[in-house]
């Protein structure tokens, strides 16, 4: 019982996170999983959060989309690219070992909190430019394949990539790429789903009690990102402190295991 309701609790966490940043959704859902919720196989944790997470990622969708935030043509170019990325990212992450993926998950996750504070000091280069968006479908494929491969190795729904893929390649500002990030990882997310869940590697019970916690938790992030988008680069400090904590614990626990 005590199981259970944890599950739905870390799901309302998982998807305030990811309507919030439209980031942190398998990023939190697996240390969750693993070190809350009580499983002790991570690919068995990556293969359920990356259904719950990817399924939370389009009810998330609905709140964003009505409030204008969602680029859908840019999303859908990076979508379909990075879909045949996260299938063979997947395909790999199966074969490795599983404490050497915590860890270089782990890493990763600094690594791209880092370059999110980097990104859009100067307002102007977050603006959304439509004009542009007309003539970057190959770099918004390229960079979406890339990002579908590491969300797919990793198992997770990649918002920390997609987010700043979309502000680098299509030139939006972060409440837009938010909102749009959501298509892509839940395309991503149910493409690594499908292939874990061919090797048996998905608690069915689990991944529907986080989807539950995550439609409530996914609605009050979406209303708080709306208030927050006004604040000139709150999002991006929420969103890079929030991933190098969780990397930092997890390397941590990689370590003294």
């Amino acid at each position: 019982m005590i199981t259970h309701l944890l599950a739905v609790l870390c799901g309302g966490l998982v998807g305030f996170s990811l309507a919030l940043t439209g980031g942190g959704g398998s990023t939190l859902a697996i240390p969750l999983l693993l070190y809350v919720v009580g499983l002790h196989d991570i690919h068995l944790a990556i293969g359920t959060s990356a259904l719950a997470v990817s399924l939370n990622a389009y009810i998330n969708l609905i709140p964003h989309a009505r409030a204008g935030h969602v680029r859908w043509r840019a999303g859908i170019i990076f979508t379909v690219a990075g879909i045949t990325g996260a299938f063979v990212g997947s395909e790999v992450g199966k074969g490795v070992n599983g404490q050497a993926l915590q860890a270089l998950f782990a890493v990763l996750v600094i690594v791209v909190a880092l370059l999110m504070l980097r990104r859009c000091k100067a307002s102007e280069e977050c603006e959304p430019n439509d004009q542009a968006i007309k003539y970057i479908n190959g770099r918004l494929s390229c960079v979406g394949l890339g990002a579908g491969a590491m969300a797919g190795f990793f198992g997770v729904g990649g918002g920390f990539l997609v987010v700043p893929g979309l502000m680098l390649a299509a030139r939006v500002k972060i409440i837009d790429a938010i909102g749009t990030s959501l298509l892509g990882v839940g395309g991503f997310g149910l493409a690594t789903a499908f292939n874990y869940a061919r090797s048996d590697l998905i608690d069915w019970t689990l991944a529907g009690e986080f989807l539950f916690g995550g439609i409530v938790g996914g609605w009050l992030g979406a209303m708080l990102a709306q208030q927050l988008s006004v604040k000139n680069g709150v999002l991006n400090w929420i969103f890079s402190a929030l991933l190098i904590t969780i990397g930092i614990y997890m390397l941590v626990k990689t370590v003294r295991l």
